[in-house]
């Protein structure tokens, strides 16, 4: 991997990725994702690709999700993380409750980079909530990770 960031003006600045990927960059009133905002959509994308990539090899009709982080941080600089919660919303015909908690189990304990080096600094907890196609909630737990 080799990511940088190139500096535009201002506070602003373009990230760039191995991949092609481009991203804009700003603090305080800047334009652009501040970089602590990346860091928790980092560990929600990455979650969210290895549970939705799991949901679909168990063959789950999963027909919307989202995963949502929220972060606290210190009040004080430097204003580091202090803990982290993530919340995943699946809606679907028949959603099985216990494939979701074994997918998410999965990921944060296997798959995804980011939680790996995150829960080394911070706590981060893993919830959810299955919804049926009508929009009622079907169920609603937490996933135990190793601690």
């Amino acid at each position: 991997m080799n990511e940088k960031v190139i500096w535009k003006n201002g506070m602003n600045f373009n990230g760039t990725a191995t991949s092609g990927g481009i991203i804009p960059l700003g603090g305080g009133e800047e334009q652009g994702f501040k970089p602590t905002e990346l860091v928790m959509i980092g560990l929600a994308g990455c979650t969210a690709m290895d549970v939705i990539s799991i949901l679909q090899k168990k063959q789950q009709a999963v027909s919307a999700f989202e995963v949502s982080v929220n972060s606290t941080r210190r009040d004080d600089h430097p204003k580091a993380f202090t803990s982290a919660e993530v919340h995943y919303a699946i809606t679907g015909e028949s959603i099985d409750e216990a494939s979701v908690a074994r997918a998410i189990e999965l990921s944060a304990g296997k798959y995804c980079s980011v939680s790996a080096t995150l829960e080394k600094a911070i706590p981060i907890s893993f919830s959810y909530s299955i919804y049926a196609p009508d929009g009622t909630k079907a169920a609603e737990g937490t996933v135990q990770t190793k601690a």
